[in-house]
């Protein structure tokens, strides 16, 4: 069970995703709570809760919103019922990455503040590092001020204990909090540093979305560059497509889609994005499936 565990941790960090779930859904059929719980005095934190946190990052990256958000639940629950804080700081956290994605951020703001008082009580320099998340919600919710304020500082804490775990993340996010603030050379900044990590970590499972976000950057930068945004999409979907992450694919799609629409390549535009959002089979009331829905009933 717990070489499941760490095996499916791994390669979904590395990008093996669909592996990844693979080891993640086999230590959640092994996890047994009378034999297993005991072993949160040696790992850190309970491995049911472990094992849900992270299959809920897999779940939203292959496509399925839904399932993520009940594994992030019952994470939360079980971390409950233990009462063990560093089982629910790690719930906490990671339930708060997969409310962020889903563009739940009323609840990710709620999960970010309950880990904050936590973190606060037990002392947790960890988890108040890891509080950048919050960072990154504020990034794409109107406080964008206050988002590169709390990434900087938190992932140079996050550093100071020697983590590089979701850095990819986090400067992607910085990246766009700098955009926003048009501080354009801070922002392709962050996008070179975040892909400079990948690179030397092997942390790619936020790899399409850097790609994404650079071009995006491309697009509303003071001298847009259409060709060049339109490279680094094509890089997202690659990417995407190759660790079958159809959450990545969809928003390198809407991306795509919205720079054809606006060269006048209207059918073009619908062609790609049709087929990824008609994969989907739930999640339609999720941030991402509803703008990719109100871009295809423009492009029809």
């Amino acid at each position: 069970m717990i070489g499941h565990r760490l095996m499916g941790m791994s390669l979904l960090m590395t990008g093996d995703i669909v592996k990844g779930r693979a080891h993640l859904d086999r230590a959640t059929a092994l996890y047994d709570p009378l034999e297993h719980r005991q072993l949160a005095t040696r790992f850190g934190q309970d491995v049911g809760v472990t094992v849900k946190s992270f299959r809920s990052v897999a779940l939203w990256l292959l496509g399925y919103p839904e399932a993520a958000i009940a594994d992030t639940n019952d994470a939360l629950k079980h971390a409950r019922e233990t009462g063990d804080a560093a089982s629910l700081m790690l719930a906490l956290g990671w339930g708060l990455v997969a409310n962020l994605h889903c563009g739940d951020y009323a609840t990710a703001d709620a999960l970010a503040d309950e880990l904050f008082a936590l973190a606060r009580e037990k002392g947790s320099l960890i988890w108040k590092a890891a509080m950048t998340t919050h960072g990154c919600v504020m990034a794409v919710s109107g406080r964008v001020s206050d988002a590169v304020q709390m990434i900087t500082s938190g992932a140079a804490a996050w550093r100071s204990i020697g983590s590089t775990i979701a850095l990819p993340m986090w400067l992607t996010y910085l990246a766009r909090a700098y955009a926003e603030l048009d501080q354009f050379d801070d922002a392709w900044r962050y996008i070179h540093e975040v892909t400079t990590a990948a690179e030397t970590t092997k942390e790619t499972w936020y790899e399409a979305e850097i790609q994404r976000t650079a071009g995006e950057l491309a697009l509303i930068s003071p001298e847009p560059d259409a060709a060049k945004a339109e490279v680094y999409f094509e890089r997202a979907l690659a990417v995407a497509r190759e660790q079958q992450a159809k959450s990545w694919e969809l928003r390198a799609a809407v991306s795509m889609a919205r720079l054809w629409r606006d060269q006048g390549k209207g059918q073009q535009a619908h062609d790609l994005l049709a087929p990824v959002h008609g994969w989907f089979t739930d999640g339609f009331d999720t941030l991402d499936l509803k703008e990719a829905k109100g871009l295809l009933d423009q492009l029809t």
